[in-house]
């Protein structure tokens, strides 16, 4: 089987943050290209975030976010409020757990956001951009993104490697021929399988991205995909988490979105991993 990978060492930024799904509700300050952000909700059940509620100004954005959870939106580029509350609070009574006004989204910002544990179980949180660069004909990308509490792993296509040494808050992206293959995911170096296997569909011109979630220790390791298509040459479609080929775009959003609190989680060490494909 040919393959290529990357692997995208993720930069630690200080940060205590969670980016959130916009609304249409929320205004922005002016309309103009669109951006896609994505956020996954990957801290496991029990560690103190099982549900949060999410708002842009006044505005209701995700009720009961749980554990799992993906949420995708485009909104217009702008300027956002945004803030993060315990379940069933609001801003008309209630304090929020941290806020952050006047949060930039640029024009073309497209990326997936994980709120999830770090290698050690602390909570942290990750922006990726997502490659939604052309794929060669025949082809499907596959993404592989660490975000569990467990040590490095290979990833592996009808038992053979296909990436080897994912470490967390890594990403790892290779180019397969498209079709279904069983897919594992073994501890690095062994052939002890910590998920799967399961069949994993690639459809050509697409992306889709695996993420490996959960805690090691805790026995809950489990696994989130979103598929991203239109990668073959044809115009427009970004799915779920779509991402941005504009290298400049995510350190700029970034820095504006520092200081929104990650899933409610008060007194957790944060981070902010940027990882460019």
């Amino acid at each position: 089987m040919s393959r290529s990978s990357r692997l995208a060492r993720a930069g630690a930024v200080t940060a205590v943050a969670l980016v959130l799904p916009l609304g249409l509700a929320a205004a922005p300050a002016f309309a103009a290209e669109d951006a896609v952000v994505s956020v996954l909700h990957a801290i496991p059940e029990g560690s103190g975030a099982d549900l949060v509620d999410v708002y842009a100004g006044d505005a209701l954005l995700i009720d009961n976010f749980t554990p799992g959870s993906l949420e995708t939106v485009t909104v217009p580029a702008g300027t956002y409020d945004l803030a993060v509350f315990a379940d069933g609070q609001s801003p008309a009574a209630d304090t929020a757990v941290l806020s952050a006004l006047g949060v930039e989204v640029p024009a073309g910002a497209n990326a997936t956001v994980t709120a999830n544990l770090d290698a050690e179980g602390a909570p942290a949180l990750n922006v990726y951009v997502n490659d939604i660069s052309m794929v060669e004909a025949g082809n499907a990308r596959l993404t592989v993104r660490h975000i569990a509490a467990a040590p490095a792993v290979d990833v592996r296509a009808d038992g053979n490697a296909i990436i080897e040494g994912l470490v967390n808050p890594d990403e790892a992206i290779v180019e397969v021929p498209a079709g279904t293959y069983a897919a594992d995911v073994v501890l690095a170096g062994t052939d002890t399988v910590v998920l799967g296997p399961a069949d994993l569909a690639l459809e050509e011109g697409s992306n889709t991205i695996v993420y490996a979630w959960g805690s090691a220790e805790a026995g809950n390791l489990a696994l989130a995909t979103q598929v991203i298509s239109g990668m073959d040459g044809a115009p427009g479609g970004v799915a779920a988490g779509g991402g941005s080929t504009a290298a400049s775009i995510l350190p700029l959003w970034a820095v504006g979105l520092m200081g929104v609190a990650a899933l409610g989680l008060a007194g957790g060490v944060l981070r902010l991993n940027t990882s460019r494909s």
